[in-house]
């Protein structure tokens, strides 16, 4: 088996692809930032802020990912759609 390389840039791009696909789907269903963030057990919206604007270098973890999903209703593997 051969060593996968991947650079900072292609995870950096990823972590991208995944907030947007958040974004996207949390806008469809009309639920703000706060009210996903609440929902998933933050005291405010600025994680969730900070990760849709590319800030801080900020990315969802996969417990996130999986609260979002069921708060969202849609199968975590739309978040990982390109």
């Amino acid at each position: 088996m051969e060593y996968l390389e991947l650079s900072n840039e292609n995870i950096r791009q990823y972590h991208v692809l995944i907030a947007n696909n958040v974004k996207i789907i949390r806008k469809i269903k009309k639920i703000t930032q706060l009210d996903l963030a609440l929902s998933i057990g933050h005291k405010s919206m600025s994680s969730i802020g900070k990760i849709e604007a590319g800030l801080e270098n900020k990315h969802y973890n996969i417990e996130q990912l999986y609260k979002i999903s069921k708060v969202l209703e849609v199968d975590i593997c739309e978040f990982f759609q390109q």
